[in-house]
């Protein structure tokens, strides 16, 4: 571990993921718990996986445009891209749930998959120097920079306010649908921002795990936490945790054996988990 620690002093990239990482583990410890509490897993990965195709699109129509033009839209950037594709997912997702409850498994679905497909034809028609497909899917910290980070600290920011002025509605709609509607609580609005906030936190992991790793982030953490207390409030604090341990650890173990960072986070969140999961059961 000491070569980690050494390298946390002099390497700045290295430096870059473990603030990206400690930012991303307060969003997704915060709306990861949100979204066990209201089961909402499912639509979770269908998120992430949808958001490939504006990550696709966004590579694909830069790089037409500097061929074009000969000089590059510097805000049309993978995480931009990632972020449209994400909340034009959310609505559509938000709207078939809402109207469409009898097909809505079937219709997410067919959204994840579209997501995806679009999203690998913009990087194969993509000109220029081929796309490493691998570094989306499963992150490539090499690709972390000064502004990814800065990017991070600023939608966390946005996220963490969202849930802080909203909190008290957002634990209405996730336990009691029905009674928050009663109480005169827009259920439909806060339902939407939930997912919006979902999104928000995928993007933010994608360079550091990827879209396929970065879902099991958002669940895994809070669905260790839940197990251990039934506020929502002591849930969120411990979903932070256990995420900003998989994040640390993650990194100095990967960076000390030398293997990828984002699946060897996973691979931690998933033991915690398991641990966690035989303990209860022996217990009880």
């Amino acid at each position: 571990m000491t070569d980690f620690l050494e390298a946390v002093q002099t390497v700045p990239l290295i430096r870059y993921v473990l603030f990206a990482g400690i930012v991303s583990s307060l969003t997704f410890g915060v709306v990861g718990s949100l979204v066990v509490t209201r089961q909402i897993a499912y639509i979770a990965a269908a998120i992430a996986h949808s958001i490939l195709g504006g990550i696709g699109a966004s590579v694909y129509f830069s790089r037409i445009y500097e061929r074009g033009y000969g000089t590059e839209l510097v805000w049309l950037t993978p995480m931009f891209g990632a972020m449209v594709a994400g909340m034009l997912s959310v609505a559509l997702i938000g709207w078939v749930t809402l109207r469409f409850k009898e097909r809505e498994d079937t219709i997410i679905g067919a959204i994840w998959a579209f997501g995806m497909a679009t999203g690998l034809l913009f990087l194969h028609y993509s000109p220029g120097k081929a796309v490493s497909l691998e570094s989306f899917i499963f992150g490539n910290i090499l690709l972390t920079s000064r502004s990814d980070v800065i990017a991070t600290l600023i939608l966390g920011a946005v996220v963490l306010i969202l849930v802080g002025l909203f909190y008290h509605k957002l634990v209405a709609v996730c336990f009691d649908e029905e009674f928050a509607r009663l109480r005169g609580v827009s259920s439909k609005a806060y339902y939407f921002l939930l997912l919006g906030l979902t999104a928000i936190s995928v993007v933010l992991m994608v360079r550091l795990a990827g879209i396929i790793l970065a879902q099991a982030l958002i669940i895994l953490p809070a669905a260790t936490a839940s197990r251990f207390s039934r506020k929502l409030w002591v849930i969120m604090f411990i979903a932070i945790a256990i995420t900003m341990v998989c994040n640390t650890g993650g990194l100095a173990f990967s960076y000390e054996l030398d293997v990828p960072t984002g699946p060897f986070i996973v691979l931690i969140a998933v033991a915690i988990y398991t641990i966690c999961l035989f303990v209860k059961r022996r217990r009880s």
